[in-house]
């Protein structure tokens, strides 16, 4: 047997009933002639990491606006945080570690600039709507490639779309959902701690004693609880679910809707809306492949997905360039 077919047998020796082996799944839209050395999910994994928009993620905001220290999280921190947690979540429950690596690199690379305020923005003034976990997998399907696509495997495209409020076709899908959210809100506290907002003592004294005190600890408990709750369904035990429950809904009123976290946000608005009008208005200046959506579906689709495309610090040159007076040279 050639290594891939090795590990396609190693699998299904391997892995949990729970779990979604390459054999028997792992189907794309378009065949392709398979890998002698990996399998579809590996391949899956590979290509994600390698496509331009996951590369753009490092300058994508994750909570605060294009922050200036070196240590403040990113969208593609935040993604590796993801996929790292996931990996051990999935690897103790003898699910299938590929897949859901694939699933964590790609579950955000719809992503606007600005974070979830710029996903708001764009939601309030695309005739479409917009909402990330969609844009990602529309950036894998139709947008990576100049228009060609990765064509990824079925389960990883649906894990992508349900990583933020569905439920997954597979449990690695699920695996993935749990760990976005665990990753997010203890990485969400140090990120706020470091920048002022948020003491350590201000977290609820409950959650604290039940989860832990410092990340590491809280970290461990949340992905223990997961491992121990088990592959047939993913969650956790009713109690540390409720703590876990309590600690995100105190992120989103001291942090998330924070009004100095929140401070540059009108900005963040006119930027984008200034920019959604300008290509709306002068078709020709986007850029070739997004044209070619404008002229398959239609102009404002591809506005959208050239927008929601942009590093933070790509919208603001841009804008810049547009609309700032140069000096005379």
């Amino acid at each position: 047997m050639i290594i891939r077919e090795q590990l396609e047998q190693q699998e299904l020796k391997m892995l949990s009933p729970f779990a979604c082996p390459n054999l028997g799944h792992a189907k794309r839209r378009k065949p392709e002639t398979p890998c002698p050395y990996r399998t579809e999910f590996q391949r899956d994994r590979d290509r994600i990491l390698h496509c331009n928009a996951f590369r753009r993620l490092k300058r994508k905001t994750q909570v605060f606006l294009s922050p200036s220290g070196d240590h403040y999280r990113t969208r593609l921190t935040h993604t590796l945080e993801v996929a790292q947690i996931a990996r051990t979540i999935s690897r103790a429950m003898r699910l299938n570690e590929d897949l859901t690596e694939a699933i964590a690199l790609g579950h955000d690379l719809g992503h606007s600039p600005f974070g979830h305020s710029g996903e708001s923005i764009l939601n309030s003034i695309c005739p479409h709507g917009y909402r990330h976990y969609e844009q990602s997998l529309r950036v894998v399907d139709k947008i990576e490639k100049k228009g060609k696509g990765l064509n990824l495997t079925e389960e990883v495209r649906n894990g992508i779309l349900c990583h933020t409020n569905r439920v997954a076709d597979t449990k690695e899908g699920n695996v993935v959902r749990v760990a976005d959210r665990i990753a997010y809100m203890n990485h969400d506290i140090e990120d706020a701690v470091r920048a002022g907002i948020l003491h350590r003592d201000d977290l609820p004294r409950d959650v604290i004693e039940v989860l832990g005190d410092t990340k590491t600890k809280r970290i461990t408990t949340l992905v223990g609880a997961v491992i121990v709750h088990g592959p047939e369904e993913i969650g956790m035990a009713p109690d540390i679910q409720a703590m876990h429950d309590k600690l995100h809904a105190f992120l989103f009123e001291h942090v998330y809707y924070n009004p100095i976290a929140k401070q540059e946000e009108h900005k963040a608005k006119l930027l984008l809306e200034t920019l959604y009008t300008h290509f709306i208005s002068h078709p020709a200046e986007l850029p070739e492949e997004y044209q070619k959506i404008a002229e398959e579906e239609d102009l404002p689709r591809a506005v959208c997905d050239y927008i929601s495309g942009m590093s933070d610090g790509y919208a603001v040159d841009l804008y810049t360039n547009l609309y700032i007076p140069k000096g005379w040279e």
